[in-house]
């Protein structure tokens, strides 16, 4: 399996498949309550075909060049995530996202993570501006848009209805200059290495 190393406590970044959607459903049960606050995933995985389904959606968003998904390793194993939910080449835009159990909180596991992916798509794929979207009471969220350098935008007032209460929705993001000025400034620390290669990725 292709991996990239998230730093010297041998963390790795990895491509989540289809094939491995048996670990991801027991990843997603151990952290199912914690990770449902804000995060619809746990109720789209419920079972080992919804597992299956959604990482085959992943698969297939790869091969159109429409979305990543990859899995944030420690130790314990599969801890966590970051993904393009959306990706459009042409226009340069993508959305990224994130979700971590709660064993793996405090660690710094998803800004290592989403740093190499944003770096991969603005240097490898041209991404000219991503997006980082966050219920406005998920603070861990926008602590890492905060870590990443991106700029808050503004707010999309109770715009997201999900277990039946509307949240305010944040927008943050960051365009590829000033990702890279920032990288040159050391205000944003490079990634240890490539994006690690899956379905799909150049």
């Amino acid at each position: 399996m292709f991996a990239t190393s998230l730093g010297d406590d041998g963390a790795l970044l990895c491509p989540l498949e289809p094939w491995q959607a048996e670990e991801f459903l027991a990843h997603l049960d151990r952290g199912r309550e914690f990770i449902g606050r804000y995060v619809g995933l746990p109720d789209i995985v419920t079972d080992l075909e919804s597992s299956r389904s959604y990482l085959r959606s992943y698969a297939e968003k790869a091969a159109a060049d429409t979305g990543r998904i990859y899995g944030i390793r420690t130790e314990e194993g599969l801890v966590g995530g970051v993904l393009f939910r959306t990706m459009d080449v042409a226009q340069g835009t993508a959305e990224a996202g994130c979700w971590l159990e709660p064993s793996a909180v405090g660690r710094g596991l998803v800004t290592r993570a989403a740093r190499v992916i944003i770096d991969w798509a603005v240097e490898e794929r041209g991404i000219h501006r991503v997006e980082w979207v966050a219920a406005a009471a998920n603070r861990a969220s926008i602590a890492v848009a905060r870590r990443l350098g991106m700029t808050r935008e503004g707010v999309l007032r109770e715009s997201y209805l999900y277990r039946g209460e509307r949240y305010d929705m944040e927008v943050w993001s960051v365009l590829a200059p000033e990702w890279r000025a920032a990288r040159r400034s050391g205000a944003v620390p490079g990634p240890s290495g490539g994006v690690p290669e899956g379905p799909g990725a150049a």
